[in-house]
């Protein structure tokens, strides 16, 4: 026997279906060592592969799996007339299988989404007399099935009846009870026509819900007993004499000794979904009706508690039951086969999933050739590993025509492992790449074997599925070892990637969790390259989290772990789980057999422009971990630490992203990553931590970008962005108490520069404390929100002053007292509305990881950069106007010119008349901020963007303080004044000065005339030109005056001063 099965083994590194190339495309015929045909039928695209090997539906899927190709498809044009010329070429007529794409994937699913509510009856254990009858009548039934929700008291260890069906005629008429046995088991037995029938099946007493099917059929006798979807018992010893009777009565709970009465043998614990069919159920329904689906046809009895009448001491409850149908929508007629064709057309149908049937493989066409190659390659060569096989099998040569139906239980499956496991032991060579596509196929194909029920499973049993996970381990361990990465790309054609070998051991384990942890809560199965660990738990008030670690090295300090927040295992015992398994699995040599010249496509996360992005590797070990609830895959939320084992050459960073292999994603291809779900918790030095809102197999992926700038340019540019911040405060301080001090006249344009000013200003100094908010996470995000308003009202009046420019240069037709209304409604308004609205929308992705501005990796960004986008474009628009307006006055002034001079000074004039409004509008307009958009490409143009706009305020004070003009005569009126003082307090006799800071309110020129005070005294002959400056003093009463007279005098220019009393008193005083 376990020489064959080592025949088989040696087979795998070949086609099942053994074929030569064909020169055309049809079918090629080669008979196997049993005369039985195989056939292969190619197309351009495709290669189709008959297995006359019948076998069920879930089976045939697994083997097509296991010769990395899947199940016909006959939903394409292209496809089906493969399908069909093959069938014409052998003549085959039975039905097949065939794929049906439409039909849903079973992966777990959220909790809340697989939970149906029921209304149960619970039998106390405090009294024996509690039932519940059906109030019905009932028909005679020549077949019946019964399915029913039972949850057993686990503390109840007598013979309980379930149910009972009593006819007037004979009472133990139909009827399903259970008892408990030493190894804590609840056996299960039907009586029928009253003949008992032996306790065989079982399950568990856990205390869980558990669904039942019982059903008998007349005319062969035949019964049988599901639990939980498993055929457990099953037998045709029965009488076929007769029907069920008709007009029975039906008892929950208690055993009727008499027609409707003397209970006896009671049950304890719940019971709920009681349904009868006056049918024999099919396999397929007992599996669609386990996963809470319903089935009409026939019915006799469906479940409604309307139609009960209860004793007193049984209570009804709600309780929620795991329903993975309501979610997945079973396909409850069966799986799809091929009958025929009719017109060229193909006859479908659907069958019971479990009849064995034949079916045909489809591969890619150069996935085919390609295997065929290896194949014969291995024919005339065979491999040392190949080689030892067939000694250990004392074969001479391979043989071909394996027959998939011998590998087909768990002991030729765990015989397969074992003797693979000695030969790569033994073999001192490297495995070959058909070596490897041999063991890949052996892997996927123990995967998916089905185990023997956790009831009926023996100690010997036990030990051989422990044995075999360890084989499959080793195995596994062996093809995804870094010695083979070449390899890998040697049989990338042909093999979808090392991730096939994860898939594979998920399902091996999660297929024998249940079997691997009967006797433990806790396994651990070690090789170099793989760590697995099953643990098991029973769930309760207040059960713990749950922690996984890959392998400590002296290496790594950094240990890869992935955990189970506490609080979810709580959901997971609040929604009714009683026990939960956790299959965690760390593989540390997956990263190599990736292919590095095989970018992962993916959007940079980096988009500040200080980096150019390169691609994306696989930059950490992969992690996993499955989670069963009641041994029923469910999708919970994980935490995970990974640490960066990607090698960081000079000149490159990296930036890690949380990831997960989706298999769904390009099934053809075997899956891709995705990040959906996934986010990153914290970065630190060598290791990044993980959040994940589902459980599959989890990795870091490194984004690759070239470092613009060295370290030294870094810190360069941070120093630069202070000082230029801080003198950029500076300046616009200054500009602002100049413009309130000297009193510069009030006009919408100084208003809308003192608006700009406060803005930009409050923003640089937000801008330079961020770095010290930042170790606050809630004072960061404060910053980020007010940097957010400030910077956007910055430019908010950055637009203002383009159109306020541009009403300035075209005619615009509003009151002013209406335009600065609108401006502060676009000044100050809508910095607060966008501020306002993203802060509502995304409040939880507003603020970055590690400093306090936007969250450049979602869209929050776009709150800041989309305004300002709009903000320059309309600005630079502004700006070529102004350029085009004064270009148009310079050239009016030149015509002007003389004919000599004018083109020297038409050149000079065009040339200052688009210099002159560039420089002065830059910095108000902020186009500046242009140059963001090229710091990426160059250093340079980086130190040039920091110091055009960190110095942005000192800028607008040299323009618009120190050189503008009206500040400037503003200066220079003051000056004049002072001056003024000066001359009045020149020789003033201190008795009559009340004092030197007296107001003055008014000046005013006057010629004197002969009647004036200053003439009597002081007048001249008419040719001496005299001029008076009289001065109004409100010190003195209104009477009071003050004139200056200037006079020419012997050659010298006299000043006299002459001031008048409200006596008439006169004092003159002369300079």
């Amino acid at each position: 026997m376990i020489g064959a099965l080592l025949t088989g083994l040696i087979l795998f590194a070949f086609l099942v279906v053994c074929e030569t190339e064909p020169t055309h495309a049809g079918p090629d015929r080669m008979g196997d060592s049993h005369g039985q045909p195989k056939l292969a039928h190619l197309t351009s695209n495709w290669a189709f592969q008959l297995v006359n090997d019948t076998l069920a539906f879930s089976r045939a899927d697994s083997f097509c799996r296991g010769q990395f190709s899947s199940l016909a498809d006959i939903d394409q044009s292209d496809e089906r007339e493969g399908v069909m010329e093959l069938l014409r070429q052998t003549g085959l007529r039975t039905p097949i299988w065939v794929r049906n794409p439409s039909k849903a994937a079973n992966k777990p699913v959220a909790l809340s989404k697989q939970y149906s509510p029921f209304l149960s009856l619970s039998f106390p254990r405090e009294s024996r007399e509690g039932f519940v009858r059906v109030n019905m009548s009932f028909p005679a039934l020549s077949s019946v099935s019964v399915c029913v929700r039972v949850q057993w008291n686990s503390e109840w260890n007598e013979v309980s009846t379930i149910f009972s069906y009593a006819a007037p005629i004979f009472t133990n008429e139909f009827q399903l009870r259970g008892q408990v046995d030493m190894q804590g088991r609840i056996l299960l037995a039907l009586i029928i026509h009253g003949k008992h029938l032996p306790y065989k099946a079982s399950f568990l007493n856990d205390g869980a819900w558990h669904h039942i099917c019982v059903m008998w059929r007349r005319n062969s006798g035949h019964w049988a007993i599901y639990v939980d979807g498993d055929k457990r018992d099953l037998g045709s010893d029965t009488d076929t004499s007769r029907d069920i009777y008709g007009d029975g009565i039906l008892i929950l709970g208690q055993d009727q000794d008499s027609f409707g009465g003397n209970f006896t043998e009671p049950f304890f614990g719940n019971i709920t979904d009681l349904n009868v069919w006056n049918m024999t159920l099919e396999t397929r329904h007992v599996l669609a009706l386990n996963a809470c689906s319903s089935i009409d046809q026939e019915v006799v009895f469906s479940w409604n508690p309307d139609h009960l009448i209860k004793h007193p001491v049984v209570k009804e409850e709600q309780v929620l039951l795991f329903c993975p149908a309501v979610l997945q929508q079973m396909e409850l007629q069966g799986c799809r086969t091929l009958q025929g064709w009719s017109d060229q057309l193909p006859l479908l149908d659907l069958t019971d999933c479990s009849d064995p049937l034949p079916f045909i493989c489809r591969s890619s066409r150069e996935r085919y050739l390609k295997m065929k190659q290896m194949r014969d390659s291995q024919s005339l060569q065979p491999s040392a590993f190949m080689n030892h096989l067939m000694k250990l099998s004392n074969k001479s040569q391979a043989v071909l025509g394996q027959q998939t139906s011998e590998l087909s239980s768990l002991a030729q499956a765990s015989a397969l492992l074992d003797v693979s496991v000695q030969a790569l032991e033994d073999t001192q060579e490297e495995l070959q790449p058909t070596d490897m596509v041999s063991l890949i196929q052996l892997l996927s194909l123990a995967a998916d074997i089905p185990t023997l029920p956790l009831a009926d499973a023996t100690n010997h049993s036990q030990d051989r599925v422990q044995e075999l996970s360890q084989h499959f381990i080793s195995v596994a361990d062996s093809i995804i070892s870094e010695d083979n990465a070449l390899k890998w790309q040697a049989i990338k054609e042909v093999v979808n990637g090392p991730m096939d070998v994860v898939k594979s051991i998920d399902r091996m384990v999660t297929s024998l969790s249940p079997r691997l942890m009967a006797e433990t809560d806790r396994l651990t199965i070690h090789s170099p390259n793989i760590k697995l660990e099953v643990q098991q738990q029973r769930l309760q008030e207040g059960s713990k989290g749950s922690s996984f670690c890959g392998p400590e090295t002296d290496k790594h300090t950094n240990v890869d772990c992935i955990s189970v927040p506490h609080h979810k295992i709580q959901d997971l015992h609040n929604n009714g789980f009683h026990r939960l398994t956790l299959v965690n699995t760390w593989y540390g040599s997956l990263r190599p057999l990736f292919n590095p010249g095989e970018n992962i496509t993916m959007v940079p996360t980096v988009t500040d422009g200080s980096q150019r992005y390169l691609g994306t590797v696989l930059g950490s070990s992969v992690i996993s971990t499955t989670v069963l609830g009641d041994d029923q895959p469910v999708s919970t939320a994980v935490h995970f630490k990974l640490q960066h084992r990607a090698q960081n050459p000079t000149g490159t960073v990296y930036d890690p992203v949380c990831a997960f292999w989706d298999f769904e994603l390009t099934p053809e291809a075997g899956g891709w990553w995705n990040t959906k779900g996934c986010e990153v918790v914290s970065k630190q030095y060598g290791y990044t931590v993980c959040y994940c809102n589902h459980t599959t197999n989890f990795a870091l992926l490194l984004q690759v970008y070239e470092a613009q700038r060295s370290p030294e340019n870094e810190k360069a540019l941070q120093v630069l962005t202070f000082i230029g911040c801080g003198v950029s405060l500076c300046g616009l301080l200054f500009t602002f108490i100049l413009f309130i001090a000297v009193g510069v006249p009030k006009s919408d344009r100084t208003t809308v520069h003192k608006n700009l000013i406060v803005a930009l200003g409050i923003a640089e100094l937000l801008l330079m404390c961020s770095d010290w908010a930042s170790a606050n996470e809630a004072a960061c995000f404060v910053v980020t929100a007010l940097l957010h308003l400030f910077f956007m009202a910055s430019f908010s009046w950055m637009l203002v002053e383009g159109l306020l420019l541009w009403s300035k240069v075209v005619s615009v037709n509003i009151s002013e007292d209406r335009r600065m209304k609108l401006y502060y409604i676009i000044g100050w308004g809508l910095p607060v509305l966008i501020v306002g609205v993203t802060l509502a929308v995304s409040v939880d992705e507003y603020k970055a990881d590690g400093h306090c501005w936007l969250n450049v990796k979602t869209d929050t960004i776009w709150a800041f950069v989309g305004p300002v986008i709009f903000v320059l474009a309309v600005n630079a628009v502004v700006l070529c106007r102004v350029v085009m307006v004064t270009v148009s006055s310079a050239r009016r002034r030149t015509k002007m010119l003389s004919p000599s001079s004018a083109s020297k000074m038409q050149t000079f004039d065009l040339t200052w008349a688009v210099t002159r409004p560039v420089l002065i509008l830059l910095p108000v307009l902020g186009l500046t901020w242009l140059c963001g958009v090229l710091v990426h490409l160059s250093v340079v143009i980086a130190y040039v963007f920091i110091a055009l706009n960190a110095f942005q305020g000192l800028y607008i004070f040299l323009v618009y303080a120190v050189y503008n003009s009206e500040v400037r005569n503003a200066i220079k009126r003051i000056k004049e004044k002072r001056k003024a003082l000066s001359f009045t307090n020149c020789s003033q006799p201190t008795s009559f000065l009340p004092s030197q800071r007296a107001p003055i309110s008014s000046w005013g020129h006057s010629a004197l005339t002969p009647s004036s005070p200053e003439t009597s005294e002081t007048s001249g002959p008419p040719s001496s030109a005299s001029t008076s400056l009289v001065i109004k003093n409100e010190s003195f009463r209104k009477e009071s005056f003050v004139t200056f007279s200037l006079k020419p005098a012997s050659g010298n220019q006299v000043v006299q001063l002459t001031g008048f009393k409200p006596s008439g008193t006169t004092l003159t005083t002369k300079c």
